[in-house]
């Protein structure tokens, strides 16, 4: 991967500065707290935003781990998960490790973390929101969201400048995807549909013109080659294919209960 070779290889003009900076030099053993004057690539380049991506998805991850008091093997399991999913080789495996054991700090700089990395990625909403979702998904890991974890992650919505809506339709595609609460298996017809249209982020009544639309929209937004043309790092595309399957399987559950063609 670009971003990597050039990062491991020592041509670090696009090197992060600031908080994001630090954690990853300390990640990899060097000094990059300050960065470099004189910066190849300005915030918004793709190799520059998948750098803070990837560092700071797995440091939040593990603060979010440590939100309910203590970090349970259920979460650590999530973050292996991921890390599994992204087909991570040793080196860039054992920097996501030590960035999630940053994470646990209890110094961890989170709004100083959270509002670069927004800065980082240049007002690419599709990108930070798939930020969000990775986060939900490590606070559902051990199969409920805690209120403090919950208090959390809105106030890094809050930084990252999404409304409460933007946060409960995120919820509610992980919340579908991971099957807390009831269990997929185990949801009425009526729970189903019903989150059908919460991860469809549409309204019952919505027309079924409606529906096509707000399908094709979000199936648009988290298209994975669209998102990594945006600076999400290529190992997370299986992440991004989740998400569209969701979106998918919503779409079906509505058009069935509307004998939509």
């Amino acid at each position: 991967m670009a971003w990597w070779g050039k990062l491991i290889g020592g041509a670090f003009g696009f090197m992060l500065g600031g908080p994001l900076g630090a954690l990853l030099g300390a990640a990899l053993g060097h000094n990059f707290d300050r960065g470099l004057k004189g910066l190849e690539f300005s915030p918004g380049d793709q190799e520059r935003v998948q750098t803070a991506f990837f560092t700071a998805t797995f440091s939040v991850m593990g603060y979010v781990a440590k939100a309910d008091g203590r970090v349970t093997p259920e979460e650590i399991q999530l973050a292996q998960a991921v890390m599994d999913q992204m087909q991570l080789d040793a080196d860039r495996r054992r920097a996501a490790i030590k960035l999630f054991d940053e994470g646990k700090r209890p110094d961890f700089p989170l709004d100083d973390v959270v509002t670069q990395f927004r800065h980082e990625c240049h007002r690419r909403s599709t990108l930070m929101q798939m930020f969000v979702e990775i986060q939900l998904q490590a606070a559902y890991a051990d199969g409920a969201m805690h209120a403090e974890e919950r208090r959390l992650l809105l106030h890094i919505c809050d930084l990252l400048g999404f409304s409460r809506h933007i946060f409960e339709h995120l919820d509610a595609i992980i919340r579908a995807s991971v099957g807390v609460r009831a269990g997929a298996d185990q949801r009425t017809p009526r729970q189903k549909l019903k989150t059908a249209y919460q991860v469809l982020d549409i309204k019952e009544s919505a027309s079924d013109a409606d529906v096509k639309r707000a399908y094709r929209r979000l199936m648009s937004q988290h298209h994975p080659d669209k998102l990594v043309s945006k600076g999400l790092p290529e190992e997370m595309i299986e992440l991004a294919k989740q998400k569209t399957q969701e979106i998918r399987k919503a779409y079906e559950e509505v058009k069935e209960r509307r004998s939509m063609r």
